[in-house]
């Protein structure tokens, strides 16, 4: 039977002191790596293809008041993001950088859906995250502005945390592929091996109609079970390698963004807090001693917030099994549930708009409000095409003409043939988007995906 003085003492654990090295370097790499990041979307023109060219933006739900800035401003946004993010790694006014960086990331990250991608939404969480986590406390400038700020304490809890963090991701994505066409279909990596048959070296290799199987099982293993061998000692080096292979693979063959590195500096994570100081040859500092805990009004709040966070990481993912039907076809729970390149999904939308009261239909081309890039990502994903319902029936309004909007969806999701994903009999107008199940999406098809071919030599 646990007693209240064992819940205490297992508590008290998480406010144990550490060596704040392994963390020091984590800031480091993530500072790097997102200041580069935002370096790069400056110089490559991006700024101008995503938020000057398109004349229509898609919201998040709920967030619909979020506008982007002009171009300018984007580039200002930009800026005070590298500039936050170098100033993390650097340590330099840390809790003022992290913060600042969360706010400018996350914002542009709420001002248009259609540039959603997993990556984006873990450094919006692992910077949320540390924005409450003194990792200045070791190799920073701020220990050599502030002197006294080295002699504290850095907490077990930080650790544990962005760990408990990475393994959320690599967990959920495990159990996003658990089902039939991923596991016995091998789709859509069928699809896409097929399409990377001209990759130096490997690109042979990726046409044979076994390959894609293989792949299939060893990310969904891999997903699963490589917190578990990073977490103990005697397999973690073997882990960490099959890592940093996995993730160049992925790196090579899909454009995927700053995915495989985030998740592979975080499992540097997993090693000894010190493990920087025996690589640097540098002595391991004397750990500084653990006051007797005692529970305080902070505390409490803190273990509270946690455990907040860690529940609704856990069932934030899984919210779609609320929604009686295919995640991957009408996409309810399908965003911020690490559910990464589980589907391939492409398709032909066609609006048909009518003058209330009279009988006379006109087709509308979406890409006469949208660029290609936007025109891809509306054709899978039912909420875009909702808001674009809407903004045709407002744009209408403005020229006097009242109108009901229709659309006809023909999609395929991995390799499928094409189906119906919306009634076509629905006037979109009278649909307001919701976090109910939609009434107004036709069922996933139920045939099987597309077989993979077999290269023509082995026919």
């Amino acid at each position: 039977m646990t007693t209240p003085s064992d819940k205490t003492s297992k508590v008290a654990t998480l406010f144990r002191p550490i060596d704040g090295a392994s963390l020091a370097v984590f800031r480091m790499l993530f500072g790097l790596l997102m200041g580069i990041g935002a370096i790069r979307v400056m110089a490559s023109g991006w700024v101008e293809i995503l938020w000057g060219k398109p004349r229509f933006f898609f919201h998040y739900y709920g967030l619909e008041f979020i506008e982007p800035l002009s171009v300018s401003g984007m580039y200002g946004l930009y800026t005070a993001t590298a500039i936050f993010a170098f100033c993390v790694a650097l340590g330099l006014f840390y809790r003022l950088s992290i913060i600042g960086f969360f706010l400018c990331f996350t914002a542009i990250q709420c001002m248009d859906c259609t540039n959603y991608l997993n990556h984006y939404y873990l450094a919006c969480l692992l910077s949320g995250l540390m924005c409450f986590m003194p990792l200045n406390r070791v190799w920073s400038l701020d220990c050599l502005l502030f002197k006294k700020l080295a002699k504290k304490p850095i907490h077990a809890w930080t650790l544990y945390l962005l760990r408990f963090q990475y393994g959320t991701v690599y967990v959920c994505a495990a159990l996003a592929k658990f089902g039939t066409d991923w596991l016995l279909h091998a789709q859509p990596l069928g699809i896409w091996m097929a399409s990377r048959a001209e990759t130096p070296i490997i690109g042979p290799l990726l046409t044979l109609p076994w390959v894609p199987y293989v792949m299939s099982w060893a990310g969904f293993l891999y997903d699963l079970t490589v917190p578990i061998w990073l977490l103990n000692k005697r397999t973690r080096p073997y882990a960490f390698v099959v890592l940093l292979v996995f993730h160049t693979l992925t790196l090579m063959l899909f454009d995927i963004g700053l995915f495989p590195f985030i998740m592979s500096f975080g499992g540097l994570l997993f090693f000894s807090e010190s493990w920087p100081r025996r690589i640097l040859r540098r002595s391991i500092p004397a750990p500084i001693p653990s006051q007797s805990f005692s529970w305080s009004p902070l505390r409490r709040l803190g273990i509270s917030l946690a455990l907040v966070f860690m529940t609704f990481q856990v069932l934030m993912p899984h919210r779609h099994l609320l929604y009686p039907g295919d995640v991957l076809w009408e996409e309810e729970g399908m965003r911020w549930s690490w559910r990464v390149m589980v589907r391939e999904k492409n398709g032909s939308i066609t609006y048909k708009c009518r003058e209330r009261g009279k009988s006379h239909v006109w087709h509308v081309n979406p890409m006469k409000y949208l660029e290609w890039r936007q025109y891809k990502e509306l054709s899978g994903q039912p909420d875009f095409i909702l808001q674009l319902a809407h903004h045709i029936a407002r744009d209408y309004k403005k020229q006097g003409l009242d109108v009901e909007v229709r659309v006809e969806a023909l999609v395929s999701l991995n390799g499928r043939k094409p189906a119906l994903m919306i009634d076509p009999k629905v006037d979109l107008t009278q649909i307001q988007d919701s976090i109910r199940p939609g009434a107004w999406l036709l069922p996933a098809p139920k045939t099987p995906p597309l077989a993979i071919a077999s290269a023509p030599g082995d026919r």
